[in-house]
């Protein structure tokens, strides 16, 4: 009969061996958890899915990055022309169109301080004034937007002027000879 720490004949050859009752009980309390082996193919598994997604994480980043700054352009060209229409000229500089306690030229509050700062969203903006007419009106603008950190906060470089077309460059600054989007 078989009983539990009891040694009987094994069937095959004849030498004593423990029930198999025993055997799978004393085999189930010495293999609780996981071996090193499991564990370090589980961590491998997982880092291979970890590289997989990265490469994918960042190009979504650098093409809302360069949405968000395509954004901006267009608000900066519509703060403009409201801009022109205020005070009869292109504004001098960002921090012109940025808030101030009241809208005056020197501040007109048409954008957010963080755009009139010049950075948003991975990308750095450069306005730059055109020449000034004999009644000291500026009668163009040029902006330029660069990625802050090239390859990783953005690829394309973006430009515009007063004609409002907004233009990129792939392969370095943008200009007024660069492609225009949209």
């Amino acid at each position: 009969a078989h009983r539990d720490g009891m040694l009987i004949p094994c069937w095959n050859c004849g030498r004593p061996r423990r029930s198999k009752r025993l055997r799978f009980r004393f085999m189930r309390n010495h293999e609780k958890g996981f071996s090193l082996i499991e564990l370090l193919v589980v961590v491998a598994i997982i880092m291979v899915i970890v590289a997989m997604a990265i490469p994918n994480v960042m190009r979504t980043r650098m093409t809302a990055n360069e949405t968000s700054a395509v954004g901006s352009m267009s608000t900066l060209n519509s703060a403009c022309i409201t801009y022109l229409t205020i005070y009869g000229g292109y504004p001098a500089s960002l921090a012109s169109m940025g808030p101030g306690s009241t809208p005056s030229p020197a501040s007109a509050d048409l954008i957010d301080s963080v755009l009139s700062g010049g950075s948003k969203s991975g990308y750095n903006f450069s306005y730059s004034a055109g020449p000034k007419d004999p009644a000291g009106r500026v009668n163009s603008y040029a902006i330029k937007a660069d990625p802050s950190t090239p390859g990783t906060t953005g690829q394309k470089s973006f430009f515009t002027d007063q004609s409002g077309a907004i233009r990129a460059n792939i392969a370095g600054p943008a200009d007024v000879n660069s492609t225009p989007i949209g």
